[in-house]
């Protein structure tokens, strides 16, 4: 027999029967109903914020954490608009989240009433779907319906708006099991190009796999199954940023992340490689460069499940549209099946190449005196914490490129950074969120000091629900990545790219109820660090480091990958025009 129910309850009900533990959000009037229901129930915990954007970034932070669907429930008008940063940022990322949003009651719908915006107006091009619920008896079914479209093929964030008379009003509520979808993506692949694949894995004498998140968001199946593939051919393998961790940053086969600030063997292989298998990536623009002269060697294959991605941007020779998991799985069959072949001589030569270029040593720095790097901040917090069950989060900037290059990850899940939309702000509250999923692991925001500011307030949250978060933010007192383009770029003109009123962030963190670090002396940095990691709170530890301090290696804007720029390895003369190191 169907049960009549309240529409606040039926929301309530609908994410426990989804199996929801967690939700984020920020109370208003058009939501009271749902939080009058969410007091009075114990089974799924509420985390209050102190601004819709953290709460957008928090379950951001708590899907990437848990490969869950984050949850965010917010109310009308500014807590709706509030909120489309983080849904755009899901939306780039391609992170499941459902958003909920209290709207003005049907009857009120376009009169300009109070708090009232056009929710789904807005939002349509933000998300990968949105309703707007009139009838109560429809409630549970979208609810369960945006949870599948959020969480199948590419996933992303939806939003549902539910106008407040809906809340009040009595319906039937619909379980999850009877409710219809036709939203069923393509999971398995196309066999005639895998088989198209194998026979180039079989004769590639310089490949190359380039992967992404969509590696991660595939779930452990497809991590595992890449694994197996990279051991199994001995094929080199890179990354973006967004699929750090899907090869651990120790096998012996990793070259590390590849693009715009990604290391010179990585972009090197790419360049040069005669077969490129893309893995779950999106060839977007940070990782291409300049689109004519992107791998113009290689035979490109594309593995991906969403089809708008395929040949978007670069035409490849063999798209493969299906599930990572599900691809992987039958391109190792096959390829098994017709004897495992590989040109091992030639992929020996790959490998002297590929060795060579290592030698230039690209992330090399030198540590003299009492001024911090930058990047020997992040080597000395790579050092003291990697032994640790450790989650990593960034802002965004130099800092999150130095993050991505001095720290490694040995498996999917640990590395939260905002890599499409590089939102400033997001590092915060999404550490914040990874800790609610991961309350006994250690979680470090890697923040530049502008970034950090700009969700400030929900070091808020973090004391109030004892969140143990460590804010490492690597202090130049400068927008470091705004500064080091118009150092390069437009003559050393630094047009507003630094703050003259900095806060005291001590004193801000002991203003939370955090602890407060201050370390500018390279030499009281490890006591500093153990310090941080000692501490059993929160943690705002401000580390003072080189002003004018530029993230090399770089690839500059309209460039090829083969057009870095490397900072030091450069200035001593240490590579030739074909790329190789001189004795």
């Amino acid at each position: 027999m169907t049960r009549q129910m309240t529409g606040a309850k039926m929301v309530v009900q609908a994410l426990k029967d989804q199996g929801v533990d967690t939700v984020f959000g920020y109370p208003g009037g058009a939501v009271l109903p749902i939080y009058d229901e969410i007091f009075q129930q114990n089974d799924i915990k509420h985390i209050l914020v102190r601004h819709e954007q953290g709460a957008t970034h928090a379950a951001e932070g708590y899907a990437r954490a848990t490969g869950k669907p984050g949850v965010v429930l917010v109310t009308s008008g500014p807590g709706a608009t509030n909120a489309v940063t983080g849904l755009t940022d899901a939306l780039m990322d391609s992170i499941p989240m459902i958003v909920l949003t209290g709207q003005v009651p049907t009857f009120m719908i376009g009169s300009d009433a109070f708090q009232e915006a056009d929710t789904v107006g807005i939002t349509r091009p933000c998300t990968k779907h949105n309703w707007l619920v009139k009838e109560t008896d429809n409630l549970a079914g979208v609810i369960h319906e945006a949870f599948h479209v959020a969480t199948s093929g590419r996933p992303g964030p939806v939003l549902v708006d539910i106008p407040k008379d809906v809340q009040f009003a009595n319906g039937s509520y619909t379980p999850p099991e009877q409710v219809q979808t036709h939203y069923n993506p393509q999971v398995k692949g196309d066999m005639a190009e895998i088989e198209k694949l194998v026979d180039l894995v079989m004769t590639a004498k310089k490949p190359v796999f380039y992967t992404g998140g969509g590696v991660i968001n595939s779930g452990p199946a497809a991590t595992q199954l890449l694994r197996e593939l990279v051991a199994a051919t001995d094929f080199p393998i890179t990354s973006t940023l967004m699929g750090l961790g899907c090869y651990p940053a120790s096998g012996k086969n990793w070259l590390g992340m590849l693009g715009m600030h990604g290391l010179y063997e990585a972009n090197m292989a790419m360049h040069d490689c005669d077969l490129m298998i893309n893995v779950g990536a999106r060839f977007d623009d940070r990782i291409t460069g300049r689109i004519d002269a992107f791998s113009p060697k290689s035979k490109k294959v594309h593995i991906d499940i969403d089809p708008s991605s395929i040949n978007k941007v670069i035409r490849v020779d063999v798209p493969i549209l299906g599930d990572i998991a599900h691809v992987l799985e039958d391109v190792l069959r096959v390829w098994k099946a017709k004897g495992r072949k590989t040109q091992k001589e030639g992929l020996a030569k790959w490998w002297a190449q590929i060795n060579e270029w290592r030698k230039v040593d690209c992330l090399k720095f030198k540590q003299s005196g009492k001024t911090i790097k930058p990047q020997h901040a992040l080597a000395r917090l790579e050092a003291l914490t990697k032994d640790h069950d450790r989650y990593i989060t960034t802002e965004v900037g130099q800092h999150q490129m130095w993050a991505a290059q001095y720290l490694g990850f040995e498996d999917p899940n640990r590395w939260m950074t905002s890599g499409g939309l590089g939102t400033m702000g997001y590092g915060t509250p999404a550490s914040i969120g990874v800790q609610v999923a991961h309350p006994e692991s250690l979680v470090i925001n890697v923040a530049g000091e502008a970034s950090w500011l700009m969700n400030m307030q929900e070091m808020g949250t973090a004391v109030q629900y004892r969140l143990p978060v460590k804010q490492f933010i690597l202090n130049n007192e400068r927008l470091g990545m705004v500064r080091q383009w118009q150092e390069l770029l437009h003559g050393e003109r630094y047009s507003h790219s630094w703050s003259e009123a900095l806060p005291d962030f001590v004193k801000l963190a002991e203003a939370f109820g955090a602890k407060g670090i201050l370390c500018d002396n390279a030499d009281d940095l490890d006591e500093a660090i153990k310090e941080m990691l000692a501490y059993d709170g929160p943690v705002i530890f401000d580390c003072l480091v080189e002003k004018h301090e530029n993230c090399f290696p770089m690839i500059p804007s309209g460039k090829a990958h083969n057009e870095m720029l490397l900072g030091e390895a450069e200035t001593q003369g240490a590579i030739d025009a074909k790329g190789s190191v001189l004795v």
